[in-house]
């Protein structure tokens, strides 16, 4: 789960009438009680159904067609939308405490865009800020699902339109000029009359109100938007370049010094006993050295000190929650646990296939890591947190204090790709500090995360689509999965929201499978459906949840199709899809692209479209597969292939940052790459071998497309619609088809590379620590 963009539609927040004379452009909003001036917004909803192109075999809309996950969180946010506010400053500033985790992605630009869009006020003059935990917001406060600018669109503009109004009216009574003699530009207003003017920064206190009052804007047509759709650069570009961008290890908390903890062997190993704890604690520099429920905790002067102590412990370990599995006995669970397809009617002709998708890791730059300050009577928490609220409840909870005791800070993050949706780090650190008695600065290295954080969860996807006289009859997709927790807060949303979802009486997993999940081409009996299987493992909603899996077996699967028809790939995708904005980012990627051009054996092209949150994305790959040509080898007796151009077109209805919509493409890209052809996870009696980046085969200077280009399509609606996590499940099934047309064999296992030999030496699991100090710590920042 990821942030950002999507277009009119479920979750468009273009409002029903909110009472007499409220339509379509016109939105209630508050100005707040306070001594400077400070508003918010409130909003309706509206859905629209998608439209269906003409098909010999037509399909029904799956459930995520008519109402998805996007949509379920944004509904999730209306009630408190008046919550969020916007305050404009004596200095002529406005600031916004944004309600979501800014991990890189760059929603403080695209909000910061939306603010000065609607107010006349100069990007630079913007000030946002990531807002602490607040619990009021119920909801409102949950980063994922590509969902912060759709949720937020609406919102923050109506509060900057408000805040617009009352300037205006401020100055009419200051200048003693009618209000339509009266233009704001650039944080100025001035009368077209006299040629008066004031500054927003003399108004801010004047245009404050005594009293919390609600008030009518008409938000501007696209056609006046000077802002909103232009190429921005990010507005924290320059502290991130030059080191001066603050994270939650940068943080200086009185009193709270480096923390590690040693971890067991295993996957969720217990401690039984420490043979060395006193001999540990004299060791220089260390204050403390305790047990708690992950491992043994050392606090100390520095991470050097830290990690001296922990190599230095002899702990004895209990069992961990699934010491017997490896990657051999996941996937025999696997198949076993998978759906039945239909039965095969005896005249048709059928593709039938099973994909094997290994464990992965989310691998942000930034480990997992927190600061905890626990007192007797309270605490305060700092770190990058995409759930706060519910980080606050569950931890208040272990620490045995009310809620409102707890005060929960949101850091800006290294990265995310989903592993921040859980407060792991967060609640450790203060169930350490609670224990120790001593505010805690924790960093967990980076064997920590490959081997005890969260993963991507094993899974499994059986195919079969029929065909018959050139039409596809049925497609039928079970895919099998190691259980996924959803313990962070899109749980709560789907029970709150369970009385409007279209999917029945499912459980939170199929919930959001089938909210997510759909197929872009009429191809006539659609079915696709989630089983699970062992809840032992640490696992989580990395980038995209389950759709580069799902989406990468239908694309091969819809490759094998058009070569048993006689078809070209491209061509028949565009024959069955459903949708005209999913036939224009196809149309674009294979004109830029020149699809079908000459190309060396060992050599091929590859096409994927990917629909999701009110988004279309098409991604052409090309790759080479010859042993000679293909660069450096990353295992022992395996060169890998190499992509070595993608083009890929986006429409996401409006873009707000078109360049920050580039942006999250690349990203996207390199992670589709990267689960395609080399990174994952192996299992080996209960833990993960890799230990960091060095044999964490993520995609890599030298396998990074030379050519990339990435197309934004002109906007096709007036809203934002889903962009954090859409280029990855596109990007890896255009390579798996490259990949396929190259070798002439379809890929059934992910990354391709896992079954080669493994090709280096795992670090050893007690103290599973790299031997540099530096390695895996200092890397994070």
């Amino acid at each position: 789960m990821g942030t950002d963009h999507g277009p009119s539609g479920p979750s468009g927040q273009a409002p029903i009438s909110g009472g007499a004379g409220i339509g379509r452009r016109r939105f209630l909003g508050y100005v707040m009680a306070a001594s400077t001036l400070t508003v918010a917004a409130q909003l309706g909803e509206a859905a629209l159904a998608p439209t269906e192109a003409d098909a010999v075999v037509p399909s029904a809309p799956g459930p995520a067609e008519i109402y998805d996950l996007n949509d379920m969180l944004t509904h999730a946010t209306l009630p408190t939308a008046n919550l969020i506010t916007i305050r404009l400053d004596p200095d002529g500033t406005a600031s916004f405490a944004l309600p979501r985790a800014e991990v890189g992605q760059g929603i403080t630009t695209s909000s910061a865009m939306l603010i000065a869009e609607e107010l006349d006020l100069p990007l630079d003059r913007i000030r946002v800020t990531l807002a602490d935990a607040r619990p009021e917001l119920v909801f409102n406060q949950l980063t994922g699902g590509s969902n912060t600018t759709i949720s937020t669109y609406t919102p923050i503009r109506v509060a900057a339109a408000v805040a617009r109004g009352r300037l205006l009216r401020a100055a009419a009574l200051e200048l003693g000029e009618a209000l339509d003699t009266l233009t704001a530009k650039a944080g100025v207003i001035t009368s077209s009359a006299t040629g008066k003017s004031l500054t927003y920064g003399e108004l801010a206190e004047k245009a404050a109100a005594v009293t919390t009052s609600q008030e009518s804007v008409t938000l501007k047509e696209a056609a006046d938007f000077e802002v909103i759709g232009t190429a921005q650069r990010r507005i924290d570009a320059l502290d991130a370049v030059t080191g001066r961008k603050t994270f939650a290890m940068d943080l200086h908390v009185p009193g709270a010094l480096p923390t590690l903890v040693c971890r067991p062997p295993t996957i969720n190993g217990t401690v039984r006993s420490v043979d060395n704890l006193a001999e540990v604690g004299a060791m220089p520099g260390i204050t403390d050295v305790l047990p708690v429920s992950t491992g043994v905790a050392v606090r100390g002067r520095t991470f050097g000190q830290c990690i001296d102590a922990v190599r230095a412990l002899r702990v004895s370990w209990g069992p961990g929650a699934v010491d017997d599995a490896s990657d051999s006995t996941i996937g025999d669970e696997l198949r076993r646990a998978e759906l039945p397809l239909p039965a095969l009617d005896v005249l048709t002709k059928s593709v039938d296939a099973r994909f094997t998708f290994h464990f992965a890791s989310n691998s942000a730059l930034e480990t997992n890591c927190a600061v905890a300050d626990v007192r007797a009577d309270s605490a305060e928490i700092w770190g990058s947190l995409k759930s706060p609220i519910i980080a606050q409840e569950k931890i208040a909870a272990k620490l045995g204090l009310p809620a409102t005791a707890v005060k929960v800070h949101v850091t800006e993050g290294g990265g995310s790709f989903g592993r921040k949706l859980f407060y792991d780090a967060a609640a450790e650190a203060a169930e350490i500090s609670q224990k120790m008695g001593k505010p805690v600065r924790l960093m967990w290295h980076r064997t920590d995360d490959f081997r005890q954080g969260r993963t991507h969860p094993m899974s499994t996807s059986r195919v079969r689509a029929s065909y018959t006289l050139g039409e596809v009859l049925t497609y039928d997709q079970r895919h099998t999965s190691v259980a996924t927790d959803f313990g962070h807060g899109v749980g709560e949303i789907i029970t709150a929201e369970a009385a409007r979802l279209p999917v029945g009486d499912l459980g939170f997993s199929e919930t959001v499978f089938a909210l997510s999940q759909q197929t872009p081409y009429h191809f006539g009996v659609v079915s696709q459906l989630l089983a699970e299987t062992d809840k032992g493992f640490n696992t989580g909603s990395m980038r995209n949840i389950y759709s580069p899996n799902v989406r990468c077996a239908q694309e091969l699967v819809v490759d094998e199709l058009a070569k048993r028809m006689g078809k070209d790939p491209y061509a028949f995708r565009r024959a069955f899809l459903k949708e005209g904005r999913a036939r224009a980012v196809l149309d674009k990627v294979v004109e830029v692209g020149a699809w079908g051009r000459s190309m060396p054996a060992g050599t091929a092209q590859g096409l994927a479209l990917h629909p999701e949150y009110h988004g279309y994305v098409a991604v052409l790959a090309e790759i080479d597969c010859r042993p000679e040509t293909t660069g450096r080898k990353i295992r022992d007796a395996y060169t890998g292939p190499r992509v070595t151009k993608v083009v890929c077109a986006v429409d996401v209805g409006l873009a707000v940052n078109p360049r920050g919509l580039q942006a999250q493409m690349m990203g996207g890209i390199m992670d589709g790459i990267a689960i395609t052809l080399s990174s994952g996870l192996h299992l080996d009696n209960g833990h993960f071998l890799e230990g960091s980046w060095d044999n964490y085969f993520y995609t890599r200077q030298w396998n990074t497309p030379p050519e990339l280009e990435i197309v934004v399509m002109p906007p096709t609606s007036g809203e934002p619609g889903g962009a954090g996590e859409l280029a990855v499940a596109g990007a890896m099934a255009a390579v798996a088809c490259a990949y396929g047309r190259a070798t002439g064999r379809m890929p059934t296992t992910f990354p391709i590379n896992h079954t080669e030999p493994l090709g280096f030496e795992p670090l050893p699991t007690t103290p599973p620590i790299p031997e540099s100090p530096t390695d895996g710590l200092t890397r994070a920042y």
